[in-house]
């Protein structure tokens, strides 16, 4: 299935951390493109340092359960903690669509609610796949 993570750091060496996660990610889906990083600052939360943000579309056979299961392995590893809400983080992996699945439990929400008001997925998604599209809101390009 084609999926689309979201990417983002604003502690440490996000560049590095961006291309660690983005290899950690290749050896449990196929990645197919991945956008150039976009310093972006942040969105709601306390005063923070700027982001560095990415997508990346991919192949999984993993069910979109497993992958978030196993993107937020990753982010603990790069040292993620969620004490605060919307608060600075070394990494942040979002599953921002599967297909065109809609989901919606406690664990998972497909597409992810709020990619569509986010120039930072927006803007490097549109990047790597001109006719990208949102289930339930549409063609990326519009949203934009």
């Amino acid at each position: 299935m084609k999926v689309v993570i979201a990417l983002g750091s604003n502690l440490g060496d996000r560049e590095a951390t961006l291309i660690d996660a983005i290899n950690q990610l290749a050896a449990i889906i196929t990645v197919v493109k991945v956008s150039t990083f976009h310093e972006t600052a942040p969105v709601g939360g306390p005063e923070q340092p700027d982001y560095l943000n990415a997508v990346l579309i991919g192949e999984s056979e993993l069910e979109p359960t497993e992958l978030l299961r196993k993107m937020q392995e990753i982010e603990l590893a790069a040292g993620r903690q969620r004490i605060e809400r919307w608060g600075a983080r070394t990494l942040d992996l979002d599953l921002i669509a599967a297909d065109d699945l809609v989901i919606e439990s406690e664990f998972l929400t497909l597409p992810h609610p709020h990619a569509h008001e986010r120039r930072f997925v927006l803007d490097p998604w549109l990047e790597i796949d001109s006719e990208a599209y949102l289930p339930g809101f549409g063609e990326v390009r519009l949203l934009h």
